[in-house]
């Protein structure tokens, strides 16, 4: 079977660059849909399984965010390892968003809660910030080639600058610091692709940070957040990638959410999450 960064590179050439953020609050569903089940976890598991069945042919790969589960306690849990298996058998590739960063033996059982068992996902986001040996308990699990890991570098938010942003004597960043330290370490991981099972999350947000990043990190697959809501646009994203491939972008609330915006009203919420998705992947493919 190919290696996980080889299956993701392929996804995204057959079906464009949509990450698609499973993202999922009660809030979220439509009031008639969330009547028609009595748990939390009923009401989101099949939601989820709603906005899956509609966009798998359109969406490279999907990102369960575990805060949104966690919050509703085991019921949540529950509804997490659900959709878990549920994205599994359906033979999608899945992020879990769990950003883990610790250390020695803590870490070890964060990768065995994570990428093996009930909760099991293909990829997990992780925090290296506390050093590289953080991420060295993962690795008996990336040397089997079915799993991978996307490491925070550069994230999206307002407030990344204040850590992240910090230059050192030599004129490099935190983040750009922080990026090739991960390079490094990813080389031991290359698929046929070309790129390494250990990518990075790379917010859109900045374009002049982002596009130093790339330049230096030409083998790390890139999982890129900022896009819509939070400012991202498509036209800022064609040099973010190496031959329309080498990354994808995350889009949540704006694909969960699409059955509320004007042009897609009176659809369904997961035929609106399709066409929301398909635009998506127009436009990013358009701008590339």
């Amino acid at each position: 079977m190919p290696r996980i960064i080889d299956r993701l590179y392929a996804a995204v050439e057959d079906k464009g660059h949509v990450c698609l953020g499973l993202d999922t609050d009660l809030s979220y569903l439509p009031q008639d849909f969330s009547d028609s089940y009595i748990s939390p976890r009923e009401k989101i598991f099949h939601f989820n399984k709603r906005i899956i069945d509609a966009t798998l042919d359109v969406a490279a790969v999907y990102k369960v965010q575990i805060a949104y589960y966690e919050a509703l306690g085991i019921d949540g849990f529950l509804a997490y390892s659900q959709t878990l298996q549920y994205l599994r058998d359906k033979g999608a590739i899945v992020i879990a968003d769990v950003k883990r960063g610790d250390i020695a033996k803590t870490a070890e059982m964060y990768a065995k809660a994570h990428l093996e068992g009930a909760l099991e996902a293909d990829f997990i986001t992780v925090n290296p910030f506390m050093g590289m040996d953080t991420l060295k308990p993962f690795y008996p699990y990336l040397k089997t080639g079915d799993k991978g890991l996307f490491a925070l570098v550069a994230t999206s938010n307002p407030g990344a600058g204040d850590l992240q942003g910090i230059t050192a004597a030599d004129g490099e960043s935190v983040s750009e610091k922080l990026g090739r330290m991960l390079e490094r370490e990813g080389e031991q991981f290359l698929g046929k692709c070309g790129y390494s099972a250990i990518g990075a999350v790379v917010g859109c947000t900045n374009r002049e940070q982002t596009l130093r990043i790339r330049q230096r990190l030409p083998r790390t697959f890139f999982l890129i957040p900022g896009y819509g809501a939070q400012g991202g646009k498509a036209e800022d994203m064609k040099d973010y990638f190496k031959n329309g491939n080498g990354g994808v972008v995350n889009s949540s609330r704006g694909i969960l959410l699409a059955y509320k915006k004007p042009e897609f009203s009176g659809l369904p919420f997961d035929e609106a999450a399709r066409a929301e998705t398909i635009r998506m992947r127009e436009e990013i493919k358009s701008a590339v």
